[in-house]
């Protein structure tokens, strides 16, 4: 993960309260989970979008959001599998993260 002021690192973020976290969070999750050849980082992103939904993980979520759309996952496939989700995790959640989407697709047009 780059910094700069717009996007900060996980260490520039936590790494003064939990540098450990912040450590495994860059070096194991970013660095080696998300780059494993069984799965590409479009198919993570949508998985990890669904999951972050499901579990109503608003917080995380818009990060992931424009993650997904670099990663190739488009606007119809977040906003399909959000109303799909929408039976499986809850009406609540899925308004929730439709509205967080919203927001992210005005920013990155």
């Amino acid at each position: 993960m780059a910094t700069d002021q717009h996007n900060p690192t996980i260490r520039d973020l936590i790494g003064d309260v939990a540098p450990k976290l912040a450590e495994l969070t860059e070096d194991v999750l970013f660095s080696d989970v998300w780059e494993r050849p069984g799965l590409s980082k479009r198919d993570r992103s949508l998985i990890t979008v669904a999951t972050l939904v499901a579990l109503n993980r608003t917080e995380q979520l818009p990060f992931h959001l424009v993650r997904a759309l670099e990663n190739g996952v488009t606007k119809e496939e977040i906003v399909e599998s959000i109303t799909h989700l929408a039976f499986y995790s809850g009406w609540p959640t899925a308004m929730s993260a439709i509205m967080l989407a919203k927001g992210v697709f005005k920013e990155h047009r």
